[in-house]
């Protein structure tokens, strides 16, 4: 068994280079802003830069501390809070004390600003149709299935380290 483990150690130790490469180069596309300003001309919104990860976040996290939400796209907590007012003044959010802790400002998506995200996944289902055009569907359903196991698996790794 223990053989077994070390070749399997070994294998992965010569692969996570090159994953942590692919990551890097899916990051920075996924940061640029121009991506971000290609995908709001083409769900024909008209939303400022800054606010579109935060309006994201929100549709897909929320109810969703402010600080959570400031972690999550790296920004300052001040900063992020500023910014979800402006959302809540475009009516796209709205900001409310938490159910199950007083003490925490969560952001919640509101009907308008749902109606705004369906557009964006509308938009980034096309976009993304063209970059897996050439793909088989068991390909992108084995991409999917192990980006979401890896996803979870860095999830658990980052709760463990923040354990006493």
């Amino acid at each position: 068994m223990t053989s077994t483990k070390n070749v399997q150690h070994t294998h992965i130790r010569s692969k996570i280079r090159d994953l942590h490469g692919a990551l890097i180069d899916i990051v920075t596309l996924m940061n640029r802003p121009q991506r971000d300003e290609a995908l709001v001309r083409e769900a024909g919104i008209a939303l400022d830069r800054a606010l579109f990860p935060l309006l994201v976040g929100i549709e897909r996290r929320g109810p969703i501390g402010i600080v959570d939400l400031a972690t999550g796209v790296g920004r300052d907590y001040t900063t992020v809070s500023r910014q979800v007012a402006k959302l809540e003044g475009l009516g796209l959010a709205e900001r409310r004390q938490s159910a199950t802790d007083r003490r925490v400002n969560e952001a919640v998506i509101t009907p308008k600003g749902k109606a705004m995200t369906d557009k964006i996944d509308a938009a980034r289902e096309k976009i993304a149709l063209a970059v897996f055009a050439t793909w088989e569907a068991d390909e992108v359903d084995e991409l999917t299935r192990l980006m979401r196991k890896f996803a979870d698996a860095m999830g658990e790794e980052a709760k463990d380290a923040l354990l006493p």
